[in-house]
């Protein structure tokens, strides 16, 4: 039985996800198919904002990381590091923490030192990082959903231009993005008080959440029409 711990790191959660999905990923979906479903439940967790349905955000951001961490497989990015990298307990524009970008508009971003003794050692760590460096009283719940659609059009524009013409810094750039969307995806998540991993936890406590089994076996059709 394949499962995800609630102590478990953003690393086990991708590991999972390629241990219960690589093999109908790999045979089923392209990489437009990964993104198209990154999208489409990153706009489903959009409209539960709209709607103030707890419950609908929560279901699909749920999803629409999952669906990153396929995306991560499959371009074999390690979505923590590229996450650390980013984010070494600081801001990555203005590099304070807590951020100081509203308050003081800089031009350009600062150089910023890593301090590995500081990495976060599991997604929930991650999660209250993150609400330290952008606490979630500073921005309303709607705010921080339009932040994420904003990423989500990053994400995807990074891979179109890289998979168009195969540049290293077009790459970079799709790790430098997948970053930021796990940024706002737990960005939202502590706007809305959602425990990611503890929900995650809960979703996959028994293989794929909707087949329950390792490697899933939900069909092309099945996942096309899953309504959530």
């Amino acid at each position: 039985m394949s499962s995800f711990k609630k102590t478990g790191t953003i690393d086990d959660f991708q590991k999972f996800i390629l241990n219960t999905y690589s093999l109908p990923d790999d045979r089923l979906y392209s990489i437009w198919d990964l993104l198209a479903q990154q999208q489409r439940f990153t706009m489903r967790a959009l409209k539960g904002i709209r709607k103030d349905d707890i419950k609908k955000l929560r279901l699909n951001l749920l999803i629409s990381l999952s669906w990153l961490m396929a995306i991560g497989n499959r371009l074999h990015i390690n979505i923590e590091d590229e996450v650390w990298t980013r984010f070494p307990r600081l801001c990555s524009y203005c590099g304070k923490m807590p951020c100081i970008c509203k308050a003081i508009k800089q031009t350009k971003r600062s150089k910023i030192r890593i301090n590995n003794t500081l990495r976060p050692h599991s997604l929930s760590a991650f999660q209250k990082m993150f609400n330290e460096i952008y606490p979630a009283t500073g921005r309303t719940l709607a705010e921080a959903g339009v932040h994420l659609a904003e990423e989500m059009g990053e994400v995807s524009e990074s891979i179109h231009n890289y998979l168009g013409q195969h540049l290293q810094k077009q790459f970079n750039e799709v790790r430098l993005e997948i970053a930021d969307f796990v940024s706002c995806i737990l960005g939202v998540a502590n706007s809305a008080n959602i425990d990611i991993a503890k929900e995650l936890s809960i979703m996959y406590i028994d293989n794929c959440h909707v087949c329950h089994k390792a490697p899933c076996v939900c069909s092309f059709s099945e996942v096309t029409y899953l309504k959530s």
